[in-house]
């Protein structure tokens, strides 16, 4: 371009707007005039004092809008800018034009038509719709003639604002302001059904962590997106749904690669987190033991690490010796070297505690005391049942992950007999390799168990597969050998079961013989009987049964 247009576009930012109007003819009639001379489209983005905040130059059929760093979506439903842009040849809105709107939020978007042959333009607005269930979450008005076009666009944007507040409200009215919002989603090539299950156990994981829950979306794609998982016209609208809906987060159910996870954080200023970092973030909530604390820490760390991104490495520090010494370390550099110094630390830090765990479980192997380890699919009831059976106080609640530290009891039978009981932390699906280190403290308790009592929520309609779930853990942990016990919890719930679902409780029933199950409720310590005396025979066969 020329100096002069160059310079007939700078002085577009001295333009001011009054509030209350879309645009001044002045301002309206100069970017038209630049458009037509250097043919291209050209756009502003002014914000709501009326001040033009960017001048975007694009080509004959289209502008790429910069990154909006300085106008940060947050909490907010619009992003305080309106942008009026021009059409060289009269047109209408595009699809990527209205696609932008419904993405980047702005107040309004306006384009001014510019018949090509002749002097007429005319102006065309679109703004973001408040209704959740609408055919598309814009709507788009009739082009009117600019010289006769009004509008009151401080009431206007006012009154939008209102109604998309309103329409999140009714969308997630229990949350509190400072909660989560979030979009669960699923792409995966298993059956829908499968599908459906794992992201209910998303759901109770969502809800663990505080965060409520406004939609789900599952996609079975022929084939996954490199860049996005599912595919990218499928995320785009995903990630308009959840702007619409008034989401703060999107959580996968499946791990995502670091460079998926920059790829959609590019296309959209929601947060953006996998199952794996989920769980991290509860565990970090419910560790409350320096055990569990530091191994929780290291854990994050080691996700955090490949996630970390950077300017590339053309700012790197290049070889060593004089005169390959290159700029320094960049931040991400730095950031990454203290990422590892920390890993490190944490290391031998964990180290030390195992070696402490190790001594404590040798006293207990040395003073000859069977060692029982409660074990399960999360949120069995394992605390609850450690609670009853020793009359103690660990932490409960009906959450997934409600404890994450071991908590270790001493249960006293007749004749001065004792065992050690242990209550672990409880598995689930599909839990990363990434996340074991998490449980080193667990395992180690598991590898010293004579008995692991498998303790199953009978009443789960997942029950079947939260079992095999479980063993599948144990054979990988090199646990299958160890002596198991099978007890199926919260038998008090199945009269209710029964009359839900008959097919349900005839289920339980099949399992509960096929596995030899013991049948007890948790909250009832006089169903506990028949567990004691099976526990006392299984470790003092000999004794006559008390």
């Amino acid at each position: 371009m020329k100096p002069n247009q160059i310079a007939s576009l700078e002085r577009l930012y001295r333009r001011r707007v009054p509030p209350d109007e879309l645009i001044t003819a002045e301002l309206a009639g100069r970017m038209v005039e630049i458009s037509r001379e250097i043919r291209r489209q050209i756009g502003v983005l002014i914000d709501r004092h009326g001040a033009v905040e960017y001048v975007i130059i694009g080509d004959e059929k289209g502008i790429f809008i910069p990154e909006l760093s300085d106008y940060p979506l947050g909490r907010r439903l619009l992003r305080g800018l309106r942008y009026i842009h021009t059409h060289l040849k009269g047109e209408s809105f595009s699809e990527d034009d209205l696609t932008d709107l419904a993405l980047l939020r702005f107040d309004l978007m306006a384009i001014l038509q510019i018949h090509p042959d002749d002097r007429r333009v005319a102006i065309q607005t679109a703004s973001l719709t408040p209704t959740a269930g609408a055919a598309h979450p814009y709507r788009v008005e009739a082009s009117e003639p600019l010289a006769t076009f009004r509008m009151d666009f401080g009431s206007s944007v006012s009154h939008l604002e209102r109604e998309l507040e309103k329409a999140v409200a009714t969308e997630a009215r229990e949350v509190a302001a400072s909660g989560e919002r979030a979009i669960l989603i699923s792409v995966t090539k298993e059956s829908r059904e499968e599908a459906e299950d794992s992201l209910e156990e998303l759901k109770e994981l969502a809800r663990t962590a505080g965060v409520a829950v406004l939609d789900v979306v599952i996609q079975r794609p022929r084939q996954f997106n490199p860049r996005y998982l599912m595919g990218e016209g499928k995320m785009r609208e995903v990630v308009i749904r959840a702007l619409q809906l008034g989401a703060t987060i999107l959580i996968f159910d499946q791990e995502l690669s670091p460079a998926q996870v920059r790829s959609i954080s590019e296309m959209t200023e929601l947060k953006v987190i996998d199952r794996s970092q989920l769980i991290l973030d509860i565990f970090a909530r419910r560790a409350t033991s320096l055990d569990g604390k530091v191994q929780v820490e290291l854990a994050q760390l080691k996700y955090i690490l490949p996630r970390l991104t950077g300017r590339g490495v053309q700012m790197s520090r290049l070889m060593g010796g004089i005169g390959g010494r290159g700029p320094g370390e960049t931040k991400l550099e730095t950031d990454r070297r203290r990422i590892r110094d920390r890993i490190a630390k944490l290391e031998r830090e964990l180290e030390e505690l195992s070696r402490g765990r190790q001594q404590r479980r040798q006293k207990r192997v040395r003073a000859g005391l069977p060692i029982v380890s409660i074990v399960g699919y999360t949120n069995a009831g394992k605390s609850t049942l450690l609670n009853a059976l020793t009359r103690s106080h660990v932490f409960t609640e009906n959450l997934l992950f409600a404890t994450l530290d071991t908590s270790t009891r001493r249960l006293r039978f007749p004749r001065e007999r004792e065992v050690i009981i242990t209550d672990t932390v409880g598995f689930i699906r599909s839990l990363p390799k990434s996340l074991m280190g998490a449980f080193k403290a667990t395992l180690e308790e598991l590898q010293d168990a004579d008995l692991l009592l498998h303790l199953v929520d009978c009443t789960n309609p997942r029950v079947e597969e939260q079992i095999h779930q479980v063993e599948t853990i144990l054979e990988e942990l090199d646990l299958g050998d160890k002596q198991r016990l099978m007890v199926f919890n919260k038998v008090d719930i199945l009269p209710e079961l029964k009359k839900k679902s008959p097919l349900g409780f005839m289920k339980v029933r099949q399992l509960s013989r096929r596995f030899n199950a013991i049948t007890v409720s948790a909250t009832n310590p006089s169903s506990l009987e028949s567990l004691l005396q099976e526990m006392e025979r299984r470790f003092w066969p000999s004794s006559p049964q008390s």
